[in-house]
């Protein structure tokens, strides 16, 4: 009788594991499903949601291409009066900021046109000046060698003319012996000698 006790509470511990071993095959089995499905849905509701923004973009590709054909001036049959006033208004608006565009463009040019106009200028200016500063100085420089040689030759001819001038003023004056008589001796008068200055012997 002990016996059968103990079998007993052994089978029934046996069967209480394998229900927990088929328990956790289930939970197993039933997160794989549950997952599984979650994954493959997952793709198909981004590949609908691909093909929405897919369908969006391209009906929005479709109305640029028409309105482009529009601004062109073609397929203006379907349009109507007030999409044709539309139509014209957004071509003026279109027209008025090209022109501003282009006018803004040309007074650009015009700005750096001026500007390089004035830094020609004032490079011309300043050449010029270099250019007169520079003529002015060599005249100068020429005058000034000029003057120096002048003055120097000057100086030596006025050296030379008063070395040889004693002897101009005393070419009359003979000195030694004179075959003629005592009458006949020539001497010089004081107005003849060299500024003013009488020897000594004629006084």
């Amino acid at each position: 009788m002990e016996g059968l006790v103990h079998f007993l509470a052994f089978f029934d511990m046996f069967r209480m594991v394998w229900k927990s071993a088929s328990m956790l095959k289930t939970l197993d089995r039933y997160q794989k499903c549950s997952y599984g499905a979650l994954e493959t849905s997952q793709p198909a509701k981004e590949t609908q949601s691909s093909y929405q923004e897919y369908l969006k973009l391209k009906a929005r590709v479709e109305v640029l291409q028409r309105s482009q054909r529009n601004l062109l001036g073609e397929d203006l049959g379907p349009l109507t009066t007030k999409e044709l006033e539309q139509l014209e208004h957004q071509l003026e608006m279109s027209l008025k900021q090209i022109r501003s565009t282009k006018t803004q463009l040309m007074l650009d040019q015009l700005s750096d046109l001026q500007r390089k106009e004035q830094m020609l200028q004032e490079a011309n200016r300043t050449l010029k000046r270099k250019l007169e500063e520079s003529s002015c100085e060599n005249p100068l420089r020429l005058t000034w060698e000029a003057g120096g040689q002048n003055i120097s030759y000057s100086r030596q001819a006025a050296q030379s003319e008063g070395f040889f001038q004693p002897l101009e003023c005393n070419s009359t004056l003979q000195i030694g012996y004179n075959p003629v008589g005592p009458d006949q001796i020539t001497v010089t008068t004081p107005t003849q000698n060299v500024n003013g200055f009488i020897p000594g012997w004629m006084l």
